[in-house]
């Protein structure tokens, strides 16, 4: 005996079905709402833990920053796989579907597991590999698969029912990881790149005041040697202060004649905000007509820099004496 099944009963078992299981009809998700996803899940969360790695790169090695920012990287990375692996496992999706109402299952149409949802994570680099083929694969494939998806035999389904409401949590997630993204920047700014700036400033100018200090301290005229003697104690720090007027009083009992140097070349050696240290070569002369004589020296000099932002001799060794030439 043939039991004959009334078309309205089919077509309703077929309406429970697609209720309770809300992927089986196999509505593939368009590219718009994947790429979207795809942003709240990993975009942004990336775009922090780069922002925080570049921060630790630049910071000094095992300091407070770099500690800070590495931490920071791998909080973020750690959220992101949660979210990415075990969120779907537990709930059936990540923030980034669950906001655009699709959801990751096999080609039957059966859950995917973790383990899956890893290896499909990975597989992603075979599409960003491809010169990003892969990720635009889905705008032609009839089922809209990435490459991911036909190594690990997955499909992006958009669902019709009901899913979890988390626009809220979602936008909550995106502030917060602005505010760290903003938050890591910002100390790197700080920390980093000011200082670093500062120092690149602060070598720049002992490279043109240091060799200048140096000529106007160690030349001097017999006619005016009291101010030119004064003028260079103001061009020593305090604590080489003593040094230099004991030199300026060897000077003046050795009766020495007119003395005027000037740098032939410098390099600086060290260099931070307020100390510094340079090479220096320098040439002059000594004495009058028909007595005057050529001298060089190559002397290496330590630099502090003063309040006013001037810098001042702060140690002077002669590393070549001074060699005089014949009379000109």
């Amino acid at each position: 005996m043939t039991v004959t099944v009334p078309e309205a009963d089919v077509v309703a078992d077929i309406e429970a079905t697609e209720l309770a299981d809300p992927t089986s009809a196999g509505v593939t998700a368009n590219w718009p709402a994947r790429a979207g996803a795809f942003a709240v899940d990993v975009f942004f969360g990336a775009g922090v833990v780069l922002t925080a790695l570049l921060v630790a790169w630049a910071a000094p090695l095992r300091g407070w920053l770099w500690w800070v920012a590495v931490v920071l990287a791998g909080v973020v990375f750690l959220a992101m796989a949660l979210n990415r692996l075990l969120l779907p496992s537990i709930t059936g999706w990540t923030l980034g579907r669950s906001l655009a109402g699709i959801v990751v299952v096999r080609r039957d149409g059966a859950p995917v597991g973790p383990w899956r949802l890893l290896l499909r994570d990975i597989a992603h680099l075979i599409d960003t590999a491809a010169v990003f083929l892969g990720w635009l694969w889905p705008l032609w494939d009839p089922r809209r698969r990435t490459f991911a998806d036909l190594i690990v035999g997955t499909e992006v389904r958009r669902v019709e029912g009901e899913r979890p409401r988390r626009r809220r949590l979602v936008g909550a997630v995106l502030v917060a990881l602005a505010v760290l993204a903003g938050a890591a920047t910002g100390a790197g700014y700080l920390a980093v790149y000011r200082p670093a700036l500062a120092d690149e400033q602060a070598r720049e100018q002992l490279a043109v005041q240091g060799p200048q200090t140096v000529a106007q301290m160690l030349s001097y005229k017999l006619a005016t040697a009291d101010d030119d003697f004064t003028r260079a104690r103001g061009l020593v720090t305090d604590g080489y202060r003593q040094t230099l007027v004991a030199d300026q009083d060897r000077a003046r009992k050795l009766r020495l004649a007119d003395t005027e140097y000037w740098v032939t070349d410098s390099a600086v050696l060290t260099s931070t905000r307020d100390r510094g240290e340079m090479l220096i070569f320098m040439q002059g002369q000594r004495g009058e007509a028909p007595n005057l004589r050529l001298i060089s020296a190559t002397v290496q000099v330590r630099f502090e820099r003063s309040g006013n932002g001037q810098w001042k001799v702060a140690d002077f060794s002669v590393l070549a004496r001074p060699t005089a030439g014949e009379p000109k």
